[in-house]
C-alpha cells in the first residue's frame, strides 16, 4: 500500500461528482420550469421554488463542485508530491462525512429547515459536521504536502491549499450562530453586519470554492491533456498572489444601494475592478498553454471542454467587475442578469472544467480507454448550446427587467407594474429551462459513456516513483 497512490478515495469522489451533478442539475431544471409554469410545484410545500432553490445551489456547488474538488485535489497532490495521502482513514472519513453532509442538506432544505443565508442555509448540527470534515481534509492535504518527495510545490497545490484554508475561515465565521433547538439557530450578527459578513462569505464562496479550487484543477489538467508545460510559470505565481489578495475584498458589491456605508460599497466595487487583471492573467495563461498545439482542439473533445471553460472564466470575470460598477449595478441589481452571470461562471467555467477533468481521470483510474470519444464530442456541443441558451436568455430578460422597473412617465409614475415585468419574462424563462435541460442531457450522456468505460474494469493502483537518486 505504501508504495502506491491512494486512488480509492479519488475514484469514490469522482463517481459521486457525476451522480450529484445529475441530481443538482435535475433540481435546477425543475425550478427553472416552475418559474415558467408555477403549477409544477403541485401545491406540495417541499416541492416549492423556495424550498428547492437552496437544494439546487447546495447540490451543484457543494455536492457536484465539492466532490470534483476533493477528487482532483487528492489526485493532484499525490501525483505532484510523489507520495501517498498521509492518512488513508481520514481521507475515507472526508468522503463519507461529505456524503453525509449532502444527504442532510437533501433532507432538511426541502423541509424548510434553513438559516436562510445564501450558500450557508444548513443548520448548525450540519455546519459542525462540515467543519469536522473540512479539518480532516486540511490535515490530509497539507500533511501530504509536508511529506512530499519533490522539493517544489506545484502551483495547482497553491490554489487548492488557499481554497481549503479560506473556505474553513469563511464557513466558521459566517456560520457562527446561537442554537435555540436542534433544528433552529440565529446568526450571532445582526442587521447590516450580518449582511456584510454574509456577502464576505457569499462572494468568497465564489472566489475560493468556485474559483481558486477550480484554478488548481485547470493548472494541472490543461497542461496534462494538452501535453504541454504551463505557458508561464511566473504568471501563474503572480496570478495566485494577486487573486488571493484582492478577491477577499470584493463582497460588498452585492450590497450596492443598501444600508451598507457608501465607502464599503465603493471599496467592494474598486476591488472587483482590480480583480479583472489577475483573473484574465490566469485565463490567458491557461489558454496560451496550447501554444504550438492548437490543432489538438480539432481532435480532442476533452481538451475542448477545458479550454472553453477558460473562455467562460474570462467572460464571467469580465462581466462580474462590470456589474459591480454602481451605475451598471443600478440596472442589473435584483434582475435575472445576475442569474445569467452566475450561470456563465457555474456552467461555463466550473462545470465544464470539472467535466473535462472527470473525462481525464476516470478512464485512468480504471485503466481503460474511454468508451466513446464521439459521445464526448456530442456532450460538448449539447452542453455548450445549453449554456448559450441559458445565459443569453437571462441577459436579455435581466436587462429588460431593469429597464421596465426604472421606466417612468413624465409625472414620475411607473410605466409598468411589477406583474407586467413578470409577464414579459415568460418566453425567456422557457428558453432558460430548455438550456438547462440540454446541459442535463449532456450530463446523462457523460454518465452513460463513463459507465460503459468503467463497468467491469479492475480499479488500477499506480506505483509511486522512487525518490531521485534511489536504486
Amino acid at each position: 500500500m505504501g508504495n502506491t497512490y491512494n486512488y480509492k478515495v479519488v475514484r469514490q469522489f469522482a463517481v459521486m461528482t457525476i451522480v450529484w451533478g445529475i441530481v443538482g442539475m435535475l433540481v435546477g431544471v425543475i425550478i427553472a420550469a416552475q418559474l415558467a409554469w408555477p403549477a409544477l410545484n403541485f401545491d406540495i410545500p417541499w416541492l416549492t421554488y423556495g424550498r428547492l432553490r437552496p437544494l439546487h445551489t447546495n447540490a451543484v456547488i457543494f455536492a457536484f463542485g465539492g466532490c470534483a474538488l476533493f477528487a482532483t485535489s487528492y489526485y493532484v497532490v499525490q501525483r505532484t508530491c510523489h507520495v501517498r495521502l498521509c492518512d488513508d482513514r481520514l481521507a475515507a472519513f472526508t468522503f463519507w462525512g461529505w456524503q453525509a453532509v449532502i444527504l442532510a442538506a437533501a433532507v432538511t432544505l426541502p423541509l424548510g429547515i434553513t438559516t436562510s443565508k445564501e450558500y450557508a442555509e444548513l443548520e448548525w448540527p450540519i455546519d459542525i459536521l462540515i467543519t469536522l470534515v473540512w479539518l480532516a481534509y486540511a490535515y490530509v492535504y497539507f500533511g501530504t504536502i509536508l511529506k512530499r518527495r519533490v522539493r517544489h510545490i506545484y502551483v495547482a497545490n497553491w490554489f487548492y491549499g488557499a481554497f481549503i484554508i479560506t473556505v474553513a475561515l469563511l464557513h466558521v465565521v459566517n456560520s457562527a450562530a446561537l442554537p435555540v433547538n436542534f433544528l433552529k439557530s440565529y446568526s450571532v450578527y445582526a442587521g447590516v453586519q450580518d449582511a456584510m459578513v454574509q456577502w464576505w462569505y457569499g462572494h468568497n464562496a465564489v472566489g475560493f470554492f468556485l474559483t481558486a479550487g477550480f484554478l488548481g484543477m485547470m493548472y494541472y489538467f490543461v497542461p496534462k491533456q494538452a501535453e504541454r508545460p504551463v505557458y508561464s510559470y511566473r504568471l501563474s505565481i503572480v496570478h495566485f498572489w494577486a487573486l488571493i489578495f484582492v478577491y477577499i475584498w470584493a463582497g460588498p458589491h452585492h450590497l450596492h444601494y443598501t444600508a451598507l456605508p457608501d465607502w464599503a460599497q465603493s471599496l467592494g466595487m474598486v476591488m472587483s475592478l482590480i480583480l479583472l487583471a489577475p483573473s484574465w492573467g490566469g485565463m490567458i495563461n491557461g489558454i496560451m498553454t496550447l501554444s504550438g498545439a492548437w490543432q489538438k482542439l480539432r481532435t480532442d473533445p476533452v481538451l475542448r471542454f477545458l479550454i472553453v471553460s477558460l473562455s467562460f472564466y474570462g467572460m464571467s470575470t469580465f462581466e462580474g467587475p462590470m456589474m459591480s460598477i454602481k451605475t451598471v449595478n443600478a440596472l442589473s441589481h435584483y434582475t435575472d442578469w445576475t442569474i445569467g452571470h452566475v450561470h456563465s461562471g457555474a456552467l461555463g467555467w466550473v462545470a465544464l472544467v470539472s467535466i473535462g477533468s472527470m473525462y481525464f481521470l476516470l478512464p485512468r483510474l480504471y485503466g481503460r480507454e474511454i468508451h466513446s470519444t464521439k459521445l464526448i464530442e456530442v456532450h460538448f456541443w449539447i452542453a455548450t448550446l445549453g449554456i448559450v441558451l441559458y445565459i443569453s436568455s437571462m441577459w436579455v430578460a435581466g436587462i429588460m427587467q431593469g429597464l421596465m422597473w426604472r421606466a417612468v412617465n413624465p409625472d414620475g409614475t411607473l410605466i409598468y407594474s411589477f406583474v407586467e415585468s413578470v409577464q414579459a419574462m415568460h418566453p425567456f424563462y422557457i428558453i432558460r429551462t430548455a438550456g438547462g435541460l440540454f446541459f442535463l442531457i449532456g450530463m446523462l450522456i457523460m454518465a452513460w459513456n463513463l459507465w460503459k468505460t468503467c463497468i467491469g474494469a479492475q480499479p488500477v493502483s499506480a506505483p509511486i516513483p522512487a525518490p531521485a537518486g534511489a536504486h
